[in-house]
């Protein structure tokens, strides 16, 4: 069994009326090598009349962007003329690459009338060789994910990314990163096989588990040492979880506002580009 190196919990952050919890960064873990950056937003209601999710236009490039929408919605439009609403159960796959501006705002529906809303957002490292690729984008609904039973019924894993079970997820991204969300009843128990060369993004959404023998608990990242290839999952209460894995890349990370390049000198190329318009242009 893989053994466990320590847990992270995440940290209050809060952006504008917008609750957050950041779990990557944080002062104990800068990344999770390909794993970069996870915010957790919410949950929390939405009174009617909203001005919903503060993300207006800005630009990334160099990296990826993977946005779990649990709960509410989001309405994404970018530089490069991708527009979509994503609803609860929905992801959001976005590949910056060479570069473009993007913003992420909730849809006049939930700004007119409000409710739950819960997002998590993770940023996943594109490799050097990938790093200028053109920007991509898929918007996926609930049922656009391939949903697995396991454990006798309860637990129901939703393939996000890679190969789960036997079964292909949503998106086969350019670099090999596995994502899933699972949703655990009281008492399910699973197990995976990883090798042990990977590193595992294990983030308790909501509820209690049991990992290779240790509790975690809702907002919290339980971070592995590369000594195994088993995980044993125990669900203590109903939970949800988010489980990724991935080879490191093992590349120099250079991370500076809303870039992540492999130099110093890239990010001022990043910089100069984005003013001197080559990121595309914002009409919306």
């Amino acid at each position: 069994m893989r053994t466990i190196k320590a847990q992270h919990r995440a940290v209050s952050a809060p952006i504008a009326d917008l609750t957050t919890y950041r779990a990557l960064p944080t002062p104990a873990v800068e990344h999770i090598d390909p794993f970069l950056f996870l915010n957790h937003h919410g949950p929390q209601v939405y009174r009617p009349g909203n001005r919903g999710l503060p993300f207006g236009p800005h630009p990334h490039r160099g990296f990826e962007t993977v946005t779990f929408i649990l709960a509410g919605d989001i309405m994404h439009q970018d530089s490069s003329g991708h527009q979509s609403v994503i609803e609860a159960g929905g992801v959001q796959w976005m590949t910056a690459g060479s570069g473009l501006i993007h913003s992420e705002i909730s849809s006049d529906h939930f700004k007119q009338t409000g409710g739950d809303l819960e997002i998590l957002q993770l940023w996943v490292n594109l490799p050097a060789r990938h790093k200028m690729v053109p920007p991509h984008y898929q918007g996926l609904q609930k049922a656009d994910i391939p949903e697995v039973t396991l454990a006798d019924g309860r637990a129901r894993l939703h393939a996000v990314s890679g190969t789960w079970a036997g079964q292909a997820g949503a998106v086969q991204p350019l670099a090999d990163i596995q994502l899933a969300t699972i949703d655990l009843e009281a008492g399910a128990m699973l197990d995976f096989t990883i090798p042990a060369a990977r590193s595992i993004f294990f983030y308790t959404i909501r509820g209690k588990l049991r990992v290779n023998g240790q509790e975690t608990e809702a907002r919290t990242l339980t971070e592995f040492h590369h000594d195994g290839d088993d995980l044993h999952i125990e669900a203590l209460t109903d939970a949800v979880l988010l489980l990724g894995h991935a080879l490191p890349f093992q590349e120099p990370i250079v991370a500076y506002g809303p870039f992540v390049m492999n130099t110093e000198q890239e990010i001022q190329q990043a910089y100069q580009d984005y003013r001197a318009g080559r990121f595309g242009t914002w009409q919306h």
